[in-house]
């Protein structure tokens, strides 16, 4: 419809809550702008102009009355909305030309185009910069650049989007009378490319450069004066509002730059807030690293006797209502294991081992050591190859032959780095022949690496002095029949033993399968145990980006308000602040991952723990952290999402 207003204002109001009250800026303001005019709003400080401006800019909404833009009621439009058509209709130049701080001038000219979602950007930018006569500053900041050329760098930027009315609050107020000149110039202009141009001064000699003034008072138009006459030209409305599509890889960029910048400009605060992710995420791999190296050891020396192996031994389960320790009441014999072996058909090896303490001297060295008399079948079900030497044989353990097998850390100790295969060591002042050395299984307790093992006829008999074992191992087919297995045992153990019925049992078995499973349980128990309490650390991280986040909103709430009156919807402003949380938690995690794996190795290394770092926990830490600065992130975005463009704008 040709000739409808551009602008058209009815009983416009607006009204700022205050202590007792509210204050009215704007009373009842009825206003019409044609398409191409150059209006002039003067009045003094505090008429409500400037507030005038902000409503018709779509910067603030008003709290009562009529605003048709272009033919259409826009007071009831949402925030996207409104700055959807902002991005695509409205141009700002402002006094203090509010530019962004290390970005170039390309960049702001270009900011528009980005959330409006506007093709060939960077050529468009550079015409536009080339036109206000600053084709040779396109990299430089705001800070590199005098007054004069900040300011046409903000003309550049309103013109970016191709708009339709040009909002100028004070353009000259801070310039010297020759630029203030140039500006006006530039705005006369435009004005006569047919862009409507509404600017708000204070200053006759200013205004008298339109061709239209309007004066406010109190929060009242008091005057209207035409210089010049009005337009011809009409308008036609156009579509209703659409929200732009994002720009895609330009948005993206435009998001990633922002949070650089941000980040370089406060190195040190960043950094902090780093450091406690770094510490969290560190302590994380760590926890699991050990924990996991724990577990692996447990299951590495339970599974060196197999899941299908039970162990028996001598003693009574309890007995006077007190438990006894395995092998306190010897009743377990060579017979009893021979026995054993023919107890069931699911048995498929048993090794019956007796044991004791005892001095093993070679040359000027000794240590007590625990000797344990074996048959040769231990080597099968314990998984005990020698890795120097043999194991000795049935005939050597049919004829009392004075042979032993050394654990790794016996051999170490008495032989350093020579080799002690058949070399000859005196076990309880008796010459014993050293026929292999065992592998290495870790330290600690009754390991493998700290024992000595002998033929059990000859250890019995020669060293120990007993008729009695300690304990035997028993390995089943499968897994499967260690029930089956138990009961027979039970049966034949309790008649070689005379045991009447209701009495209970003078030996003991033990499932390894279910040691093995209750001990890899309580292993991974601990290790998430420990992961958790490392995590509470990645949590007291988190807490330092959200205050962070939180001091960078308030910081840069202006920059926000500029933003949104250059057509950032929220989600835009949500997103940017969010990646910058999410920067910030994604490099200090980056940071802990490799010094958990360092931490990690030197303990191994130097302390001797057992420390796996699995690829799963490494993942687990990467997530974690990137989840952190999602989770504590969000708020302070939210926040900033939230402004509303005038109040940021106004913000100290």
């Amino acid at each position: 419809m040709v000739g409808m207003a551009l602008i058209e204002l009815r009983g416009v109001a607006r009204a700022y809550p205050v202590a007792g009250g509210v204050l009215p800026v704007l009373k009842n303001v009825d206003l019409t702008v044609e398409a191409g005019e150059f209006v002039a709003i003067m009045g003094p400080s505090g008429s409500g102009k400037s507030t005038l401006m902000q409503i018709l800019g779509l910067l603030d909404r008003p709290s009562g009355g009529s605003y048709r833009l272009m033919g259409r009621e826009v007071a009831g439009l949402s925030d996207d909305e409104q700055a959807a058509l902002r991005s695509r209709t409205i141009g700002f130049i402002f006094q203090m030309f509010n530019l962004l701080s290390r970005t170039s001038a390309l960049e702001q000219v270009m900011l528009p185009m980005v959330y409006a979602g506007g093709g060939d950007r960077p050529e468009r930018a550079r015409l536009l910069l080339e036109g206000v006569g600053l084709g040779d500053r396109l990299d430089h900041r705001p800070n590199q650049l005098s007054g004069g050329q900040q300011q046409r760098v903000a003309i550049a930027r309103a013109l970016a989007n191709r708009p339709r009315i040009i909002f100028a609050d004070e353009p000259t107020g801070n310039l010297a009378s020759a630029q203030a000149e140039e500006v006006l110039a530039r705005l006369k202009a435009m004005n006569a490319e047919g862009i409507t141009v509404i600017m708000v001064t204070h200053e006759s000699d200013i205004a008298a450069h339109a061709r239209r003034v309007i004066r406010v008072k109190d929060g009242a138009i008091v005057a209207d004066e035409r210089r010049s006459p009005e337009p011809s030209a009409g308008f036609a409305a156009d579509e209703p509002v659409s929200v732009p599509p994002p720009a895609g890889r330009a948005l993206a960029r435009e998001y990633g730059l922002s949070a650089l910048r941000a980040l370089a400009a406060n190195k040190g605060r960043a950094a902090l807030s780093m450091l406690g992710v770094m510490i969290g995420v560190a302590a994380v791999i760590t926890m699991l690293a050990v924990g996991r190296g724990a577990q692996s050891a447990v299951e590495a020396r339970l599974a060196a006797l197999g899941s299908n192996v039970l162990m028996v031994f001598a003693g009574a389960p309890n007995r006077g209502g007190v438990r006894l320790a395995a092998g306190s009441a010897s009743r377990l014999t060579l017979e009893d294991a021979r026995a054993v072996r023919r107890a069931s058909p699911a048995i498929a090896d048993v090794y019956p081992e007796a044991e004791g303490d005892v001095q093993i001297v070679y040359g000027d060295r000794n240590t007590v050591s625990e000797l344990q008399g074996v048959t040769p079948s231990y080597e099968q079900i314990r998984n005990s190859t020698p890795y120097a030497g043999r194991f000795f044989t049935a005939e050597e353990d049919a004829r009392l032959a004075n042979v032993a097998v050394l654990g790794n850390g016996v051999a170490r100790l008495l032989f350093g780095d020579d080799d002690p295969v058949d070399k000859t060591v005196r076990i309880n002042r008796k010459a014993f022949k050293v026929i292999g050395v065992l592998p290495a299984r870790g330290s600690g307790g009754t390991d493998q690496d700290e024992l000595i093992l002998a033929p059990i006829r000859t250890a019995m008999r020669r060293v120990l002095g007993t008729i009695y074992l300690h304990e035997m191992a028993v390995q089943a087919v499968s897994s499967e029949e260690i029930p089956a297995v138990m009961d027979d045992i039970r049966a034949v153990l309790r008649k070689r033993h005379r045991l009447p019925d209701g009495r209970e049992d003078d030996f003991r078995m033990r499932n390894n399968a279910e040691v093995q499973s209750a001990m890899t349980g309580t292993t991974r128990t601990m290790t998430l145990l420990l992961g958790i309490v490392a995590s509470m650390s990645l949590i007291v991280g988190g807490v330092g980006i959200m205050n962070i986040m939180l001091v960078s909103v308030n910081e840069r709430t202006r920059e926000i308000g500029l933003r949104k009156a250059l057509g950032a919807r929220s989600r835009a402003i949500l997103i940017q602040f969010l990646l910058e949380a999410v920067l910030i938690s994604t490099i200090g995690g980056a940071a802990g991952i490799f010094i958990g794996l360092a931490v990690s190795w030197t303990l191994s290394a130097l302390a001797g723990w057992s420390a796996i770092v699995a690829p799963q926990s490494v993942f687990l830490a990467a997530g974690f952290s990137a989840v952190v600065g999602v989770v504590f992130g969000l708020w302070p975005a939210k926040r900033a999402s939230e402004l509303s463009p005038i109040e940021a704008l106004r913000y100290e």
